[in-house]
């Protein structure tokens, strides 16, 4: 299920009950008046909505035939050199996996490459390796290697949730005494049917701060 997030700020109170027409009709009251602790407060009533927000799919897929190729030397040839470097580089099967290259799309600006194989899964060798050696000029060089991967979104929706058993408390007094106490207090308060209330799922009352709800669709 769909986790959608709500913030419930300092002196506010989300109670959500079983009957959906108990919530409504504390709703269109507006105001209410809450003993708490031989107290009386006047707290406002609110409908429960979420802010529109956005959820999706994200898909990752890992290429069985590409790598991505960074850090590659600056050398003082052609850049049909350095590719032809780079494809012989990566088709020796001695220096730990490659195979027959297919395509080196080389970047001499950035200093990376794309080295597409022709085998489908000789990339798969890579996905663990992070250094490469590159054999250029008599030299050992080090190439940054990571798998090349497809990310796409599917399932892209907008949302803007409603809840038709909850209610937003506003204006809560700051009182003495614990959270947890006074959260009771509003329970006990709002579960009363001589108070229009009914039986409640949920409650969670914030006197200091703020928090996250999530709600699941």
């Amino acid at each position: 299920a769909t986790k959608i997030p709500f913030r419930l700020n300092q002196n506010q109170a989300l109670l959500t009950f079983e009957d959906e027409e108990v919530a409504q009709k504390l709703i269109k009251m507006g105001k209410h008046t809450v003993n708490l602790d031989n107290k009386r407060a006047d707290v406002t009533v609110r409908p429960f909505t979420l802010e529109m927000g956005i959820k999706f799919e994200l898909h990752v897929t890992i290429s069985g035939k590409s790598i991505n190729v960074s850090e590659v030397p600056e050398l003082c040839i052609p850049e049909d050199w350095m590719r032809d470097k780079l494809e012989l580089n990566f088709y020796k099967s001695e220096q730990g996996g490659g195979g027959e290259v297919e395509n080196v799309n080389y970047d001499k600006q950035s200093r990376t490459a794309v080295i597409t194989f022709l085998r489908p899964g000789a990339a798969h060798g890579f996905v663990r390796c992070t250094k490469y050696p590159f054999f250029a000029n008599g030299r050992c060089y080090k190439l940054s290697v990571s798998p090349k991967t497809d990310v796409h979104l599917e399932q892209f929706q907008l949302y803007c949730g409603i809840s038709k058993k909850t209610i937003l408390l506003k204006g809560i007094q700051e009182m003495e005494g614990d959270e947890e106490s006074i959260q009771d207090m509003i329970e006990i308060h709002f579960q009363k049917p001589s108070n229009s209330g009914g039986e409640i799922e949920r409650i969670k009352y914030i006197s200091k701060g703020g928090a996250w709800v999530c709600f699941e669709e």
